[in-house]
């Protein structure tokens, strides 16, 4: 009869492995869609202004807005494909980005929309400054520094 118990604890034990593994890998296999959700062969670049940028985990997030030829706005979401880690390992900090990228700047956009109609969504590719410097794309390290936007405007420096 101890023997019984023991296998059948042993068999409990590795029921509760098993599902603690599941529940930290399926998550995790969830969030590694972000290829699959946009559409990298019709991405686009157009003028933007910044509504706001969020640093956040697993990816920040780019707000902006779109004007057409009649004035019509539409209000964009983009999340960047590089997380904060990666950010950081390529020099930009929370308090670098939300300068350089701060509410009211305008920009050129290039994004992958996604593969779903009827939303505003998409992956960010490439941003650059009104000067043409690159300010955050999917490539890692960024191939250059942020220059000023235009003349008296804060430069966006390492801390």
């Amino acid at each position: 009869m101890a023997l019984s118990s023991r296998f059948g604890a042993a068999v409990i034990r590795s029921f509760v492995a098993t599902l603690c593994l599941a529940a930290v890998a399926l998550p995790a296999a969830a969030h590694h869609g972000t290829l699959t959700t946009y559409d990298r062969s019709k991405q686009w670049t157009r003028d933007a202004v910044v509504a706001s940028f969020h640093y956040a985990n697993p990816h920040p997030q780019l707000f902006f807005d779109l004007s057409d030829d009649k004035g019509n706005v539409e209000h964009w979401a983009a999340e960047l494909l590089p997380n904060p880690a990666a950010l950081l390992r390529a020099g930009w900090t929370k308090v670098r980005s939300l300068e350089a990228l701060a509410p009211g700047t305008k920009v050129k956009i290039t994004i992958a929309p996604a593969r779903t109609q009827g939303g505003f969504v998409g992956l960010l590719i490439k941003v650059t400054n009104v000067a043409g410097a690159e300010l955050v794309s999917d490539n890692v390290p960024f191939p250059q520094s942020p220059a000023p936007a235009s003349p008296g405007a804060p430069t966006a420096t390492k801390p």
